[in-house]
Parts: structure tokens; sequence; C-alpha cells
């Protein structure tokens, strides 16, 4: 019992690492709080640091999820699911002991827990992202529905026997909790996108029109 508790106590730990903010501080001496949407994650972190940045830290975002996940496997633990653990570094990276208790908007991280449990259901959650990513030019918007997609593929897939053989009540609970966390980190972005004033990455369609340059953007708060 006491190495459950440990050992959940360390997921929370891991998760709560941020690898945005320290990357920031120590190699550009700059503090992502005081720039773009103030977030540490891995969107902000690409605008503000770059593209060597923003991918180090989506690297490790991912793992500390994934590795969480697996803590269980490695110190041979039965009885308690790998989800938990991996739930437990999703609220760490969001709610950071080490960052007084702010954090990201969870993405990469939840991503590194489904990669831990269920490689398969991330590869259809990246192509659902990547297409979005496509067609509309938004990080936000793709992770959003990435999340709806998520939450249709628990419901779907287990009844035509397609990547999910089966139902999974704590499969389930988990996925569908992790996507309520990210959509509703996500709310101002989801405002800026109905204003047509959305951050963009440099490619893509950009189908919805997002106009982020406008002078008239300026007065919404970027996230």
């Amino acid at each position: 019992m006491l190495t459950i508790i440990l050992l959940l106590i360390a997921s929370y730990l891991l998760g709560a690492i941020p690898f945005g903010l320290w990357i920031g501080k120590i190699f550009f001496k700059k503090n992502l709080h005081d720039y773009g949407s103030g977030n540490t994650g891995t969107t902000n972190t690409f605008r503000i640091l770059g593209v060597k940045a923003g991918i180090s830290v989506f690297a490790f975002d991912l793992l500390k999820g994934t590795l969480a996940t697996l803590l269980p496997l490695f110190f041979h633990i039965n009885g308690v699911s790998p989800l938990i653990f991996g739930l437990l570094a999703v609220i760490g990276h969001t709610f950071s002991i080490f960052d007084r208790f702010k954090g990201g908007k969870a993405v990469a991280t939840s991503a590194g827990v489904i990669l831990g449990f269920s490689p398969l259901f991330l590869i259809y959650l990246l192509v659902v992202f990547i297409i979005v990513l496509w067609l509309f030019s938004m990080i936000s918007l793709s992770s959003v529905i990435g999340a709806v997609f998520a939450l249709l593929g628990i419901l779907i897939f287990p009844s035509i026997g397609f990547i999910l053989t089966s139902y999974d009540l704590l499969f389930s609970i988990i996925i569908f909790v992790l996507a309520i966390i990210i959509i509703l980190r996500h709310r101002t972005n989801l405002k800026r996108i109905k204003n047509h004033c959305e951050s963009l990455v440099p490619f893509g369609l950009n189908l919805s029109k997002q106009k982020e340059h406008n002078m008239l953007c300026y007065f919404y708060n970027f996230t």
C-alpha cells in the first residue's frame, strides 16, 4: 500500500514538472508567464521560444504522461489501474506545485497517458488532430475537436469492435475527465475563435478565416 501511495504522489510530481517554464528560464532567459498567453504549455512555447523549444516541451510533456501511466508496470503494482497514475500526472501538469498551481492545458500530457494505455486509440486521435489542424490552422481547435472525438470513440468503437474491443468503464471515465479538462482549459480560445482572433500555425487552410493580426484582436487576451 505504501508503495502505491508513493507512486501516486510521484505521478503527480512527475506531471507537475513545468518543462516549458524551466526551459524558457534556463536556456532563453524568458519567463513564459510574461509572454504571449502566459501559458507554459506547448503552444505558447512554440510561439515565444521557437520550434526546437516547442518540440522539446511537447515531447517532455507527452512522455511524463506516458511514464506515469507505466509506473505500475515498472514496479509490478496490481490492484490500481495505470490510468489513475496517468490522471494524476495530468492534474499535476494542470495544477503544478512547482509553478504556484498554474500549468498547461493538458493536451500533450493527456496524449502521453493514452499512449501508455492504448497506443492505437492515440493514433486515431492524432489523425483527427492533424486533419483539423490542416483545415483550420489552429492547435486549440484541433485539441478541442480531438477531445470530442475521444468521447465519440469510447462510445462507438467498442460497439463495432474497432480499436477498442470492449467497453472499459474506467478507461471511459478517464477519457471523459481528460476531455472535459482539455475543453474547459480552452474556453478563452473558443471565445477568440468565435471572434476570428485565434492564433494560427503558419500552415494549413485557415477555413474559418481567423485574423490574428487584426488590430481588434489585440483587445482579447491570448492564451
